[in-house]
């Protein structure tokens, strides 16, 4: 018996390795290098486009949790992470190359995956696991159309420009993280209140680049181009990305009007990406505009930001909580194409889905997760909302059901901490555990 994955991105890495972990043999497409995509920039598996940045390690947040069950259950993704992380103060923060090399070395080195470097044309039979992305071929998403009889939903996404290290002037910057907990993990360019609004007049002025985009089709809103957040007032970047909160300038010994923080790209910090500045500005106008920013003035821009429309199911109509379309039985839907946002999120579902057509394959019924954990939380949310207005989902606290109302802050993260991980051990002991033992 053998499993097809399709997609070779978190989802679809993640996917493969846990089906493998079954004893399964599975075969991994993946259409790089011959066919690329707008965002990837390698061939290689667990790729990552946008940030290098898998948020908060803290376990009583959404995703420090998300983060501590997927260890549990033996993810490939969370291996890579903690194996190329770079300082990143309260967020699990990798080095991207080293985090895709990780991947992709683990995935060719397992005896029983097997990868094609081709594109798939068209949905597998039975029983695969589609992790396709939202940058999924046009090819492939019509056959997929054309087999779930739905059309997809869309939105749009942007990407951060990176800037090479030797070219800013850090003596106008200094290191710091706003939490405090990895003093050098992000380099800030502190702004004056006359240089905060030189740069938003600027930008807000600035001219963009728009490919005939649908006006009708949303940005997610977790990812909103910079420009965007500024034309919604004066004050919105200094309650975003240019908050000063927390960042004490040494030279000054006060918090800044407003700050830019870079966030180092690899280990040898060779380059840096700007936080929060998705952007849709004409490449020319990314250098006017952000070369404005104190320390950035002959920045040498190895990444222009960008925009790029994705593509998801509406999962409510046509996914079960446990992946599985509900007209197609061993068919699998992982990863954003499933209707989350997010890395993390798209990897759980590499894992669940690649969890639950392992067991199909072994002749044992798909789970859900239990409904108080995180996955089980993710997964359920995607499945149960309403199908006329879906849109992508990220993991996030109020989504976790029948906490106690009288417990509030830190006394709320601890009950629905705990009580995740004391309902995923019983889960791993119970019946997951005649699948395998992570």
């Amino acid at each position: 018996m053998e499993v097809k994955v399709i997609g070779g991105g978190l989802a679809g890495s993640e996917a493969a390795w846990t089906i493998a972990r079954a004893g399964i043999r599975v075969i991994l497409y993946e259409m790089r290098p011959s066919r690329m995509t707008p965002a990837h920039s390698t061939d290689l598996l667990g790729e990552l486009v946008c940030s290098n940045s898998l948020k908060s390690k803290d376990i009583l947040s959404a995703h420090g949790l998300l983060k501590e069950e997927m260890r549990r259950l033996g993810s490939l993704i969370m291996e890579a992470a903690e194996s190329s992380a770079i300082p990143g103060g309260k967020a699990l923060v990798v080095d991207r190359r080293s985090f895709a090399e990780y991947i992709s070395s683990a995935l060719r080195a397992h005896p029983l995956i097997e990868i094609r470097r081709e594109e798939a044309t068209r949905v597998p039979d039975p029983i695969s696991v589609i992790a396709t992305g939202p940058l999924t071929s046009a090819v492939f998403a019509d056959s997929l159309k054309r087999f779930v009889g739905q059309e997809f939903l869309y939105f749009y996404d942007a990407l951060s420009p990176v800037v090479s290290a030797e070219s800013l002037d850090q003596s106008r910057m200094f290191w710091a993280d706003r939490h405090g907990w990895e003093a050098e993990a992000y380099l800030n360019a502190p702004m004056s209140e006359e240089e905060y609004r030189a740069f938003y007049e600027a930008l807000v002025a600035a001219e963009v680049h728009n490919p005939h985009f649908d006006e009708r089709i949303p940005y997610f809103e977790g990812c909103l181009p910079l420009e965007v957040m500024a034309k919604r007032g004066y004050e919105t970047l200094l309650y975003g990305p240019l908050r000063p909160s927390g960042l004490v300038d040494p030279r000054t010994g006060k918090e800044p009007f407003a700050a830019v923080q870079l966030r180092p790209e690899n280990a040898e910090r060779t380059a840096f990406s700007l936080v929060g500045f998705q952007t849709q500005l004409r490449t020319r106008e990314q250098e006017r505009v952000f070369r404005m920013i104190p320390g950035l003035e002959k920045a040498e821009f190895l990444r222009y930001g960008a925009v790029h429309r994705n593509t998801y199911l509406n999962a409510p109509r046509l996914l079960n909580p446990t992946l599985e379309l509900k007209d197609h039985p061993g068919l699998f839907i992982a990863g954003q194409l499933s209707g989350t946002e997010g890395y993390l999120e798209a990897a759980a579902g590499g894992l669940l889905a690649g969890m639950n057509a392992a067991r199909l394959a072994r002749g044992e019924k798909p789970l859900s997760p239990p409904a108080h954990t995180a996955i089980g939380t993710l997964f359920r949310a995607i499945t149960e909302a309403r199908e006329r207005d879906f849109q992508p989902i990220n993991l996030h606290l109020a989504l976790f059901t029948d906490v106690p109302k009288n417990l509030r802050g830190q006394a709320r993260r601890e009950f629905i901490a705990h009580r995740a991980l004391r309902e995923l051990e019983g889960f791993i002991a119970g019946p997951l555990s005649l699948t395998f033992s992570p």
